[in-house]
């Protein structure tokens, strides 16, 4: 079997604890406007121009066989609709302006990679973390990479969005020792201004979860112009303790993804916003401490 990924980042510090390897699954059923992998949204392999390096010999345009590039107000333009992934664009690039993200592995390739750390692991107390994307959007391949991993009593974890069909959730979240489960807005109507989905099956699959005693740190990216208001962090706050949960991680926004989209040839709705730090959000800490959750950054 093989699942689509577009990295696999060794010595990961921020994703679980201890030292660990996050597996970045390629498909994602949110559209987050600030999305810091926006590579990892399509579930296909992409083709990304660098138009820096570009010298517009066109040779991309005439050698790909499903014309899915043309060229256009002297720009390089790719029709990911009609993209099949061959390559052969970027083989033919001169000057490497064109690269790509998304590649099929088996999982045995994958779970090879991951124990080559394993004593770091067992040292650090870390594991192996599946990040994405969504790494529930490919549940079979999910399921069985997990599987074999546990065979060598790795800690796993997952970063999820939680937008996932509760049948699907209930079958993967238990197999999980922590689930990073982000909540990222309360009312679902700016949920879907910002993520172009309701926030309805996250919340009932963050409570189903909660209400199995499942290992869940719900984690708020707080993102600028969407969920930064001191009102947020009130609606945010009163939601996690009705649910019954007791600790919470803050995310600030950051710009590390912003160069992608201009990759991509995709528009990007935080361009040039400025980075939140810990310092700028210490009002917005303190509402949750007075709610009597533990809230750290």
């Amino acid at each position: 079997m093989t699942g689509i990924i577009f990295n696999i980042q060794k010595f990961s510090i921020h994703d679980g604890p201890g030292i660990r390897t996050t597996v970045f699954f390629k498909g994602c059923p949110l559209q987050c406007q600030w999305c810091a992998n926006p590579e990892s949204q399509l579930a296909d392999i992409q083709i990304l121009h660098d138009d820096k390096k570009c010298i517009h010999c066109l040779k991309c345009v005439h050698s790909c066989p499903q014309s899915a590039i043309y060229y256009e107000n002297q720009k390089i333009v790719i029709k990911q609709e009609k993209c099949t992934g061959c390559l052969t664009c970027q083989e033919n690039c001169p000057t490497q302006a064109l690269s790509y993200e998304g590649e099929y592995k088996e999982i045995k390739e994958i779970v090879d990679i991951c124990l080559q750390d394993k004593d770091f692991y067992d040292e650090s107390c870390g594991g192996v973390t599946i990040s994405g994307g969504e790494g529930m959007s490919q549940p079979k391949v999910l399921k069985e990479l997990v599987m074999e991993l546990k065979k060598y009593n790795i800690h796993l974890a997952i970063e999820t969005t939680g937008y996932i069909e509760p049948k699907v959730f209930k079958d993967l979240a238990p197999l999980f020792d922590l689930l990073l489960f982000d909540v990222k807005h309360y009312d679902r109507d700016k949920h879907f201004k910002g993520t172009h989905v309701y926030n309805d099956l996250i919340i009932n699959n963050l409570k189903w979860a909660i209400d199995h005693n499942i290992n869940v740190l719900p984690r708020i990216p707080i993102i600028p112009h969407f969920n930064n208001s001191l009102e947020d962090a009130r609606g945010m706050a009163q939601l996690l303790k009705k649910l019954g949960i007791s600790q919470v991680q803050l995310l600030p926004f950051h710009q590390f993804g912003e160069r992608k989209y201009e990759l991509l040839n995709k528009k990007y709705a935080y361009k040039n916003i400025k980075a939140l730090h810990p310092e700028d959000l210490k009002n917005y800490q303190q509402i949750f401490l007075d709610k009597g959750l533990d809230c750290y950054f």
